[in-house]
């Protein structure tokens, strides 16, 4: 047996961020090498998504795993039991055969990813590696680090939908390294905290760390955000810049949304021109599911009015699917895309997409979930696939810090602080 051949694969159950049960991996090869992932899991979700595989019943909410793990200990353990761990398509392909079917549910996308990730650690662990030089076939000296995109405010379903929008992040566009758009972020999250306490409108964090506030309407926490940056004596729009994640699928449906916030309902149009209205007026450089994902009309026609001057990102919509992504790029509905890897199931899905992304010109996010743990596979993915940002959720909590830190050390093993994707390398859009 080669030394890279799979002997063995290990499933458990371990806890996200949200003190959910998930499933964690291990990867053993023939020579001792050994790779280690685990799942995360999302709040919120496409319906086309790779289906978590869970127990249901009265234990931890029907969440449990232990079905998912059996599989992983079982069926996965003794379907790859001597595939060569360096070929990821054959390993992914052989998860997917095992699965059997098309949305991954019958042994789990949870199961499938973390035996995908865990199989590519163990590939780069058997070569000496990091996984992030080893996806990107060589010494990694000219690579660079994505801009980061960081949660201030949280919203939706990852804080109680206090404010309708999920996600109200922040982008340190003129940032001149990696180290140095962390440290500008440090600086807005630290006001963004002072700024909400001042008001008595700060009520604790989010699910993926940005702050959960007490705003009065879902424009506020626009104006706190831009505030925020001020107080951290930099320059919105020049310095620093909004980026929204709006989730429209979680309170619009058949082209209708209620904006509880504001206390009104919208059509698509209404909606499209709400959001002209503040990228007028506010410093936003990306909107992500700016509408549900059942309205693609919707899609096309906001990117035909703005799409030139800024990303508008399909997550629900396209959920990391090739074909959704050319689809889309077909009908212009959006222009650019997430990548999230338990969206595809499988890593080999995970990159179909984001070449099909390339190839359609989107510009492309790699992005953690809501519920996450310490693993930080998604920093070497974004690294090693040469993904020119990356989504991880705010800058306090230690799953999300796990991977902005890791972003360091991988700078530094580039030898410097990590230089940044130039903006016209970020797609089609021009961000700045």
């Amino acid at each position: 047996m080669r030394s890279t051949a799979i002997a063995r694969v290990i499933g458990r159950r371990v806890w996200d961020s949200r003190a959910r049960p998930t499933v964690e991996a291990d990867v053993v090869l023939a020579g001792g090498a050994q790779g280690r992932a685990i799942a995360p899991a999302g709040a919120s979700t496409g319906s086309g998504e790779a289906v978590d595989l869970r127990d249901g019943g009265p234990e931890f909410g029907g969440l449990d795993v232990s079905r998912a793990v059996a599989g992983v200990n079982d069926e996965i353990a003794e379907g790859l039991h001597g595939l060569d761990a360096t070929d990821q398509g054959a390993v992914d392909a052989a998860l997917r055969d095992l699965d059997g079917t098309p949305d991954k549910s019958r042994l789990g996308g949870n199961a499938l990813i973390a035996v995908s990730m865990a199989s590519a650690k163990a590939a780069a662990a058997a070569r000496e590696q990091p996984l992030w030089a080893c996806l990107a076939g060589s010494s990694g000296k000219d690579l660079r680090l994505p801009l980061p995109e960081i949660q201030l405010f949280g919203g939706g379903a990852h804080a109680g939908h206090r404010i309708d929008l999920q996600d109200i992040m922040v982008t340190a566009i003129g940032a001149r390294d990696y180290v140095e758009a962390l440290d500008w972020t440090a600086e807005v999250y630290a006001a963004a905290g002072a700024l909400l306490d001042a008001r008595g409108q700060l009520f604790g964090l989010a699910d993926e760390g940005g702050y959960w506030p007490a705003f009065d309407s879902n424009e506020a926490a626009l104006g706190a955000a831009v505030e925020s940056i001020e107080r951290a004596g930099l320059t919105p729009g020049q310095d620093m810049a909004l980026s929204l994640d709006i989730a429209a699928s979680q309170f619009g449906t058949h082209g209708r949304y209620r904006l509880a916030a504001d206390g009104r309902s919208l059509d698509s149009d209404g909606l499209g021109e709400l959001l002209e209205d503040w990228l007028r007026r506010y410093p936003i450089v990306s909107i992500e599911d700016p509408f549900a994902e059942d309205d693609p009309e919707g899609f096309r026609r906001f990117t035909a009015a703005v799409g030139q001057r800024v990303q508008i990102v399909g997550d629900d919509f396209l959920v990391t699917d090739a074909r959704r992504i050319r689809e889309a790029a077909a009908k212009s509905a959006a222009n650019a895309v997430l990548i999230k890897p338990n969206q595809a199931g499988t890593l080999s899905e995970a990159r179909e997409a984001l070449d099909a992304a390339r190839e359609s010109g989107f510009a492309a996010i790699v992005s953690a979930r809501s519920g996450e743990s310490e693993d930080v596979t998604v920093t070497h993915l974004a690294v090693g696939w040469q993904v020119p940002q990356l989504k991880v959720g705010s800058f306090a909590r230690g799953e999300r810090t796990a991977k902005w830190n890791e972003g360091i050390r991988i700078a530094e093993a580039l030898g410097g602080r990590g230089e940044l994707h130039a903006i016209e390398d970020l797609g089609a859009v021009p961000i700045r």
